[in-house]
């Protein structure tokens, strides 16, 4: 018995599948599947059961459960104390964000943070847009990265990133420096949204215009780019998605501009902890 396998049979019971256990404990699905089956070979009892529409605790594990989460929280305690007699810091931070900004805003921010405090963990949970902002209203994350946060929500910007239409090398509109969304909303589209209600098509309704001619939709940046180098339409991308090899590719800026921002937001149904503040006055500075 170990401590990544209580925090499995933890996080089974509150999220109730694998799948979102295994994002809130930060391993893979098989991992947590085979902490867990280890857990219950070396107890001789069934812990779950499997049900159609996920994983239940049988009676045992309900009894287990209880003692699982006493002994994390009397381990966390113990780390906390010593932290706190060497005046290390210690404690936790839940942060959820969308794909894109795991993959470029956010990697520095974080390995800053751990650099400076070791000592406090970091939860990351990848998810869309709308459930950041859902998930920070109920209290169940402590910061989230918010996009296009208004003026007053209290949210630390963290970054922009511009809008850039992306087009076939040999395509008509490329040998132009800048395109007018109208122009690109009436080409074959290949419509990506990057797991962001904030997407080309949104972007086209607010702008008065619709994307006529919609040939696949999908969720990957990359997989969208890699079908606009296929020709197999044109598309509209966060400029730090573009890839390193840009052949068979060809840009443009978007006239007039458009961007979209990144903010940094404490969850207002949690009290916010001396672990949270520090991660939130370093992404001030």
């Amino acid at each position: 018995m170990n401590l990544t396998q209580l925090r499995s049979l933890v996080a089974i019971a509150d999220a109730g599948s694998f799948t979102a256990a295994a994002t809130s404990v930060g391993v893979t699905q098989s991992g947590m599947s085979q902490a867990l089956a280890a857990l219950e070979e070396s107890l001789g009892v069934k812990l779950l059961a499997r049900q159609r529409h996920g994983v239940e605790l049988t009676a045992f594990g309900e009894q287990a459960l209880d003692h699982a989460r006493a002994a994390l929280a009397h381990l966390e305690a113990i780390r906390k104390e010593a932290a706190e007699a060497t005046g290390e810091e210690a404690g936790s931070v839940r942060i959820a964000a969308f794909p894109s900004i795991f993959a470029t805003v956010l990697p520095p921010l974080l390995r800053r943070f751990r650099a400076l405090y070791p000592g406090i963990e970091l939860v990351a949970l990848e998810t869309d847009d709308r459930e950041v902002e859902a998930w920070l209203k109920a209290g169940s994350i402590d910061i989230g990265v918010v996009l296009n946060p208004s003026p007053d929500s209290g949210a630390v910007p963290i970054g922009q990133d511009a809008w850039v239409a992306v087009l076939p090398s040999g395509h008509r509109l490329g040998r132009r420096g800048a395109l007018s969304f109208a122009s690109l909303a009436g080409e074959p589209f290949v419509l990506a949204t990057g797991g962001c209600h904030v997407n080309a098509r949104t972007l086209a309704e607010a702008a008065g215009l619709s994307l006529a001619d919609v040939r696949m939709e999908v969720r990957d940046w990359t997989s969208a780019i890699a079908l606009v180098r296929e020709a197999v339409g044109v598309s509209l991308v966060p400029e730090s998605t573009l890839p390193d090899n840009r052949k068979g590719l060809r840009t443009a800026r978007v006239d007039p501009s458009l961007c979209r921002r990144f903010g940094l937001m404490a969850s207002p149904a949690r009290k916010r902890s001396r672990a949270v503040n520090l991660l939130i006055e370093l992404a001030r500075r």
